[in-house]
């Protein structure tokens, strides 16, 4: 307890370094101002500035990103809650009775108990995040990669099959991933692979312009054409955001539970923000005394999805920093990030680079602090931002996506690269292929074939060695159980129709 305690006072202090906190500042700041505007997600953010950390230190580095990501998370809620715009689809379930209350003149106060609620659960995830690591630490040292291997197994298993939509199709998405991740020069045996006699590709396809490309530009193709929000009558004061003791009381079961459904799921890889949000109000329907009420301005309805939401962004640093499995793809951008300052997440990140771990989990609480200092008094704002024309927004970010892939390398073949990455996932979003699993294929396959084959090297090419070791074992044994259960999933969904055809019934498209 002590050493925890020592250690998280070792990460304020790094933390509150002038430059780092500049990195923090600014990074919540652009997520807080990214997550109004519908869009322009986290995703696509983090995307456009991952070029941006080339030049800075990673410490800092990581810190903006994690800013960028947990700031759009309160950024999304406003334009839900006030304008029954999902700006991000977490922020789906938000509109089913914060929107409502608005119409209901309790906007003020559905913003105000999603701020409490964001910052509890957010609390309480940093305080799971640092009582967990102890064990963290002691169980370092008894991963090699064997281990790495199983581990990395899992990761793509759980993110390509229970993604959104068809697991198959999540499958395919992966395997996508992987085969951008090997282009290149095998780093043992010095042959380049797949790079078709291109000396653009010799170093492999560069992640800021596969991730711009696929999210950033593609999501600029689907959304042509698309009008700008109209704000009409939704005006918030600030004496208007201080729900009532009455509405406290009503909220906070609601704001428990919800964080205890974000904490469960977060440490889950390959469960996206969208499943826990929807679990954690479909709970909440499901207890209530009078569950007609949700979708008519329930304040339940908008306390459990918030806080489940942001408890488990929190979380999701947990498996990505300490076992390297992303938990989606915004994480495994960071991970990604965090491979090219030349830094290998995992179990033993904690011990090499406390800097890095223990400054982020203290930046995780004063960038809480000013999400909810900057939300209250500038709600009118954000609000006016929703006007911006997609004639101008849209434009603007393919212009800074040009710019920035181009200065990380001074080549116009990584600007070709995010055009061809925009095409492609413009085309999967179009068939309604997840595109998520890709950034996840190519993070982790990469580190998998690494692993892997270290792993038979040391064992003489014993395929066994990885059910000899209990920790390994342990991981192949889950993700065995994890491809069943889609396996089974997936034959059931067949026999229903066949079921239904079988008693006479006949099923009719509109």
């Amino acid at each position: 307890m002590h050493q925890t305690l020592s250690d998280l006072w070792f990460g304020f202090g790094v933390a509150l370094q002038p430059t780092h906190l500049m990195w923090s500042v600014f990074g919540v700041l652009v997520g807080n101002l990214i997550g109004v505007l519908p869009g322009m997600g986290a995703l696509t953010t983090i995307s456009i500035l991952l070029p941006l950390t080339y030049v800075i230190a990673p410490v800092p580095a990581i810190l903006m990103l994690a800013g960028i990501f947990y700031g759009s998370q309160y950024g999304g809620a406003i334009g839900a809650i006030l304008l029954n715009l999902p700006s991000h689809p977490p922020h789906a379930v938000t509109c089913l009775d914060g929107y409502p209350m608005t119409r209901q003149g309790k906007g003020g106060t559905a913003l105000g108990i999603t701020m409490m609620s964001s910052f509890f659960a957010a609390s309480f995830g940093i305080v799971v995040m640092i009582f967990l690591s102890p064990l963290l630490v002691r169980v370092a040292f008894k991963f090699g990669p064997t281990e790495i291997s199983a581990i990395m197994l899992l990761g793509l298993l759980a993110g390509g099959t229970m993604a959104r939509g068809s697991p198959l199709k999540g499958v395919a998405m992966t395997a996508f991933g992987l085969l951008c991740g090997v282009v290149g020069t095998d780093v043992n045996s010095g042959t380049s692979r797949f790079s078709f006699g291109l000396a653009g590709l010799s170093d492999g396809v560069e992640l800021g312009a596969l991730c711009m490309g696929l999210f950033g530009v593609a999501d600029f193709l689907v959304s042509v054409g698309k009008e700008s929000a109209q704000v009409g009558h939704a005006r918030v004061r600030m004496r208007d955001m201080r729900p009532s003791r009455a509405e406290i009381r009503q909220a906070m079961p609601a704001m428990l539970r919800g964080t205890l459904v974000g904490t469960l799921f977060g440490a889950m890889p390959g469960t996206g923000p969208t499943i826990t949000t929807f679990i954690a109000y479909a709970l909440e329907r499901r207890i209530a005394r009078k569950p007609e009420r949700f979708g008519h301005g329930a304040i339940e309805g908008v306390a459990s999805p918030e806080a489940a939401s942001h408890s488990k962004t929190q979380i999701d640093f947990i498996p990505t920093m300490s076992l390297g499995i992303p938990g989606d793809a915004v994480m495994a951008l960071i991970l990604g990030a965090l491979i090219l300052k030349g830094i290998q997440p995992g179990p033993q990140l904690i011990t090499e680079h406390p800097d890095i771990f223990w400054g982020l989990i203290a930046s995780f609480w004063i960038g809480n602090v000013l999400l909810v200092l900057l939300n209250v008094p500038m709600i009118g704002v954000w609000v006016k931002l929703l006007q911006v024309p997609y004639k101008y927004l849209f434009p603007s970010a393919i212009f800074f996506i040009c710019v920035g892939v181009f200065s990380s390398h001074n080549a116009l073949f990584d600007v070709g690269m995010v055009g061809v990455a925009g095409v492609i996932g413009a085309v999967f979003i179009a068939l309604d292929f997840p595109v998520s699993p890709v950034v996840l294929g190519y993070v982790l396959g990469p580190m998998l074939e690494e692993n892997f084959r270290r792993a038979l090297l040391i064992s003489r090419g014993d395929l066994s060695v990885f059910i000899q070791r209990p920790i390994s074992a342990t991981f192949v044994t889950i993700s065995a159980l994890v491809l069943l259960f889609q396996i089974v999933a997936y034959l059931r969904r067949l026999r229903r129709p066949a079921a239904a055809l079988s008693s006479g019934e006949f099923v009719t498209e509109e």
